[in-house]
């Protein structure tokens, strides 16, 4: 049976558990030989092979005595890149206009030169 995203805990740690008692008995190791092996009591991996809740520290020590604690990295891997991560690492940077939230007022230096009239062509100083 696959582990699914849908599948409920109860239904995971009863699978875990099948998985780990069949790896134990293809070794043709007993529940007592596996346990002390592993550090861990035989009540402790009779829950774990029921499917039953336990602390992390001991499902890490039955892993190891079973040879399967690699499995975790693919399990659990260190990072996993997401698809829409790349993307916006990849995306160009947009650039933006930048807006004033109000409005300045017109440059009237033109103004003050001509003596307060508005500037035309041929106002220049000098000029005709």
């Amino acid at each position: 049976m696959r582990l699914e995203e849908l599948m409920t805990d109860r239904a995971v740690l009863a699978e875990l558990g099948r998985r780990l008692a069949r790896h134990r008995r293809e070794r043709n190791w007993t529940q007592a030989q596996t346990a002390a092996e592993a550090g861990l009591g035989q009540a402790t991996l009779q829950r774990i092979e029921r499917g039953e809740s336990v602390q992390m520290t001991s499902m890490v020590k039955l892993l190891r005595a079973l040879g399967l604690l690699a499995g975790l990295d693919i399990a659990v891997p260190e990072s996993i890149e997401l698809p829409i991560a790349r993307l916006e690492r990849e995306r160009p940077e947009v650039r933006r206009r930048v807006r004033h939230s109000r409005r300045e007022p017109p440059d009237r230096s033109a103004e003050a030169e001509t003596g307060g009239k508005p500037w035309r062509w041929g106002d220049e100083p000098g000029g005709p």
